[in-house]
């Protein structure tokens, strides 16, 4: 049968305006080991946080009346109010689970008579039997008005039982009036000598003056108790403190508390796990004759039990916390110096990782700029093609990962000035020279040597091609010149006709004629080949030296024959008279012979002669100019047939009429075996021609192949690449998501984008084909290999650059505590009023957004520049509730400003409102806690800093900190406060 319901086993109530939720139970000293199950709180929670925290501690009071309810069925007052069925279900629960073991319930007794006797000493009186004593109220008020430093209601002093309920009511009421919640604790149960409501009443006031306000970083009460037990027995490895029941049992956890704080009191190395009581009793001797802990717990009764009181031991070690609550406060000062020390190193780090990859790039940066400011050019196109292979290389292999360390020199200097911000700390500033303006104006000069220094390359190829094609025309038409006028000059010399018949001298005067008809005829070739000599020079050709002598050897030889030609003339005509036969047959030969001979030269030459062209129209222009030379070949054909029928009319005369001519023609040299050996050369050279246009035709054919390929890939890849640039634009202005979603996106385009280098590098070795094909130009698109180089490199930055603006971003809203709705409603209002999605605002916008955010902007007009002026700002600012005092308003804009550019920008705004509501160490902060360190002194010793501090940050204060010059100076004294302004940069460090 269930029993009938407690009259006290009433849910307790809370507060107005409390939730559900809140409406949790404690049970404290449950039978089953449950702890305390109130979660832990953030020590930065509100004033009515703590308050409610403090009441449902107050819960525990009803708890502990469950664990001994069944005790006291005589003060039962049935008060059922719905749920019956339930709430009897539950309470039976509660009463097979929270019966008190008798062992607890004798250490409870003993610790909590001890526990109140070591105040109400103070008192000069103290308890015996502690649900006797406290009968009459008197020594509970006594107790109440100790602990509290307070003054309670004036007692009764008569002996009967409404007097005892009357002072004990007014100690009630004080405990209620400290935010405890009485439950089922009467005045009665208590003059009526109840032990375990007693007990229970004890119990709450140890809870509510003893331990509820022990907090320990971000726990309070038991968790924040158990947390200090486990901080300070952390150094002692057999010692494992996770409750205040079976972990104190072999007496380790008592004396490691006591030896962390006062080692000299107790050898711990010669302690023992496995001699429980000689512990047990050694810590309780020492604390009670060493740190005034009167002894609350008996070594047999722990030894004894198998799972020690709870409510005992936690009664006792919070006596500990408190007598060692100063050496607590010590450790919260080390640990907010660890914290600020802690940023200072890190960012002293980040600094010099700066310097030196900035120091590195600007290095390299020096030694390439003078190889590509270099112009000196080599004589050879091997050596010029050699210098484009490297030039190559340096684009493809070398300055890539140069972009990639100066775009991490930018991401980690803006990651650096955040943090810096962020922790309340002065903006870095790089030594002199490398600041990211001056590696960017060092990138700008090496991009500007560099973009000169292809197009030279290529312009200097271009010039030796140009060069070697005319010095090979220059050899040919040289030789075949030197050819012509080998021996002319012997000829001319000749004293022939001073012997000579008379039809020898006729025959000698109409060769000669012959030969001023061929020499006029070798004038063009003799203009053509100075000419090419010429550009050579002009053109800087590396063997102009031996061109120039060859020329000129040309022209003095030239000039020779001219002056060798007119002498033989005036000669020959003198002894015209003498000269009255000539055969005009011979004469006729020779005047045709020698312009067709001169003419197959001609064509000999062009056939032979070297072409260079670059696209298929110039070959077709070739091969149209062939097939129309081809064309004339059979009229050419008639000519020498003709001129051959003249020979063989000289040959049938001479053989008609017996004419004695030696056998050869006096007016030339030229015979049909030579023009018809020329003519079969010709013959033979058109196929050779033909063969060597439909090659070169094949080879246009070729390169117009290879500038189709670049292009269809080019003509893909650039808008791609724009694509992508614009598509992240928008992911940086669009409100998607949280910064982390917007992170992951981000980093999702990133990684397609690098997926897609393989397509870049298939580029690139299309473009060196190109090139190796000597291509210079290409008109089908409108894409270079530098324009998608540039693009992809942009690209790659972009995306870096995008991704580290979301990470600040992030950066900043955890810093400042910015909440994600705030920045959602900063980010929805600032694309509301981005019409152009530019990512930017125009004044007008700008106003507009302020105003839809809340800020009192006015009604003045504002300058077209998406910023605020000074006196706009200060209106701002007035408006929003700051005292605009003019020193305090030059305080805001030199932060704000630090340029003195006399505008404040959207993002100073938000940073200045983020940092003014901050909760950021400040360097008062830091000295307060070195003060708590130094033990109130004006200075610090090495010692104490070596004792509180970790090492590494112990010796980087002592290494830093200057030599304390005070009037109460000793030896070693070191000068914390100086050190603490430094930190913050308000002096040098």
């Amino acid at each position: 049968a269930l029993p009938p319901r407690h009259s006290g086993l009433r849910l307790l109530e809370k507060k107005a305006g409390q939730t559900e939720k809140d409406k949790e139970s404690r049970v404290w000293g449950r039978a089953n080991g449950a702890g305390n199950t109130r979660r832990r709180r953030s020590v930065y929670c509100s004033a009515g946080e703590n308050k409610r925290e403090r009441e449902r501690e107050t819960d525990t009071v009803e708890s502990y009346r469950m664990d001994h309810h069944h005790h006291h069925q005589q003060h039962h007052h049935h008060n059922y109010d719905g749920g019956e069925n339930d709430y009897m279900h539950q309470e039976d629960d509660w009463d097979r689970d929270l019966l008190l073991d008798p062992a607890w319930e004798k250490q409870q007794r003993k610790t909590f008579t001890a526990w109140c006797n070591s105040h109400l000493r103070k008192a000069g009186t103290q308890i015996e039997n502690i649900e006797e004593d406290f009968r009459d109220g008197l020594k509970l008020m006594l107790l109440l008005e100790v602990i509290s430093g307070e003054r309670l209601a004036k007692p009764e002093r008569g002996k009967m039982r409404v007097h005892k309920i009357s002072n004990v009511n007014k100690a009630l009421d004080f405990i209620a009036s400290k935010g405890v919640k009485l439950v089922s604790i009467g005045a009665e149960e208590i003059v009526d000598g109840n032990a375990k409501m007693t007990l229970g009443m004890i119990w709450t006031i140890i809870l509510r003056f003893a331990i509820q306000d022990i907090s320990v970083e971000e726990t309070s009460a038991k968790e924040g108790l158990l947390l200090w037990c486990q901080r300070k027995t952390a150094p002692y490895k057999n010692v494992n403190i996770q409750n205040f029941h079976i972990s104190w049992k072999d007496g380790l956890g008592f004396c490691a508390l006591i030896h962390r704080h006062r080692p000299e009191l107790i050898d711990y190395g010669k302690l023992r796990k496995d001699d429980p009581m000689t512990n047990l009793n050694t810590a309780f001797d020492v604390a009670e004759k060493y740190l005034d802990i009167p002894k609350m717990l008996d070594a047999e009764d722990i030894v004894g039990t198998a799972r020690p009181d709870e409510k005992a031991i936690m009664t006792y070690v919070s006596s500990f916390y408190h007598a060692f609550s100063g050496a607590q406060k010590a450790e919260t000062a080390a640990n907010r110096i660890c914290k600020v020390l802690a940023v200072n190193q890190e960012n002293e780090q980040l600094m010099e990782d700066y310097e030196k990859l900035a120091t590195d790039l600007l290095e390299w940066i020096r030694r390439t700029i003078p190889w590509l400011e270099n112009r000196v050019p080599d004589n050879t196109m091997q050596a010029m093609q050699q210098k484009l292979e490297d030039f190559r290389d340096y684009r493809r292999l070398h300055k890539p990962p140069k972009v990639q360390e100066k775009c991490q020199l930018e991401i980690n200097f803006n990651t650096l000035q955040t943090k810096l911000r962020l922790s309340n700390r002065p903006a870095f500033m790089p030594s002199e020279g490398k600041m990211v303006s001056d590696v960017s104006n060092a990138w700008g000069r090496l991009e500007g040597a560099e973009k000169g220094y292809e197009e030279w390359l290529l312009n200097e190829i271009r010039r030796l091609e140009r060069l070697d094609h005319l010095a090979e025309k220059f050899r040919q038409k040289a030789t075949i010149h030197e050819a012509w006028t080998d021996g002319k000059e012997e000829m001319l010399q000749q004293k022939d006709y001073e012997t000579a018949s008379l039809s020898d001298i006729k025959a000698l005067l109409k060769k000669h004629e012959a030969f001023e008809s061929d020499l006029a005829a070798h004038q063009d070739r003799v203009e053509q080949i100075a000419a090419i000599a010429q550009e050579l020079n002009e053109l800087e050709y590396y063997d102009s030296p031996s061109v120039n002598a060859r020329c000129q050897s040309i022209c003095d030889e030239w000039d020779s024959l001219g002056v060798l030609t007119q002498k033989r003339s005036e000669a020959l005509q003198k002894t015209e008279k003498l000269l009255e036969t000539i055969d005009q047959l011979y004469l006729e030969f020779a005047k045709r012979a020698a312009p067709f001979n001169n003419w197959m030269e001609g064509a000999m030459e062009d056939l032979q002669d070297t072409f260079i062209v670059h696209t298929i129209e110039e070959i077709q222009g070739l091969s149209t100019a062939h097939e129309q030379f081809k064309a004339t070949l059979p009229e050419a054909d008639k000519e020498r047939q003709a001129i051959l029928g003249i020979h063989n009319e000289i040959a049938k005369i001479v053989q008609t009429y017996h004419v004695n001519m030696a056998g050869s023609n006096p007016y030339t040299t030229i015979n049909p075996q030579e023009i018809n050996a020329k003519w079969e050369k010709v013959r033979q050279l058109v196929p050779q021609r033909d063969q060597a246009l439909i090659e070169e035709h094949a080879r246009q054919q070729n390169n117009e192949r290879l500038r189709r390929q670049f292009a269809n890939q080019a003509n893909v890849i650039g808008p791609w690449i724009q694509t992508k640039m614009e598509e992240i634009g928008r992911i940086s202005i669009e409100m998607h998501g949280t910064l982390e979603d917007q992170l992951n996106h981000l980093r999702q385009y990133e990684k397609s984008i690098v997926n897609y280098k393989p397509k870049i590098d298939q580029l690139e070795g299309d473009h060196q084909l190109i090139q190796e094909a000597l291509i210079f130009d290409n008109k089908h698109t409108n894409y270079t290999m530098e324009h998608i180089r540039v693009g992809w490199e942009q690209l790659l930055t972009t995306i870096a650059r995008t991704i580290n603006e979301i990470e600040n971003q992030v950066l900043t809203r955890d810093a400042k505590g910015i909440s994600q709705e705030q920045m959602n409603e900063f980010r929805a209002s600032f694309n509301h009023f981005d019409r152009d999605h530019s990512g930017k605002l125009g004044a007008e916008e700008f106003k507009a957004c302020l105003i839809s955010l809340g800020f009192d902007i006015g009604n003045d007009a504002q300058k077209r520049t998406g910023m605020m002026d000074a006196e706009d700002f200060r209106a701002c600012l007035i408006s929003m509730g700051y005292n605009m005092g003019e020193v305090e308003f030059a305080r805001i804009m030199s932060i704000v400003d630090p340029n003195r550019m006399g505008v404040v920008t959207f993002q100073a705004f938000i940073d200045f409102m983020s940092r003014e509501t901050a909760d950021t160490d400040t360097a008062d902060q830091v000295m307060a806690s070195f003060k708590v360190l130094a033990g109130d002194k004006n200075y610090i010793l090495a010692d104490e800093l070596r004792r509180e501090l970790p090492p590494d940050q112990a010796e980087y204060c002592i290494a830093r900190m200057t030599p304390y010059s005070g009037p109460d100076a000793v030896p070693g004294a070191l000068d914390y406060m100086s050190f603490s302004t430094a930190l913050y940069g308000e002096s040098d460090l």
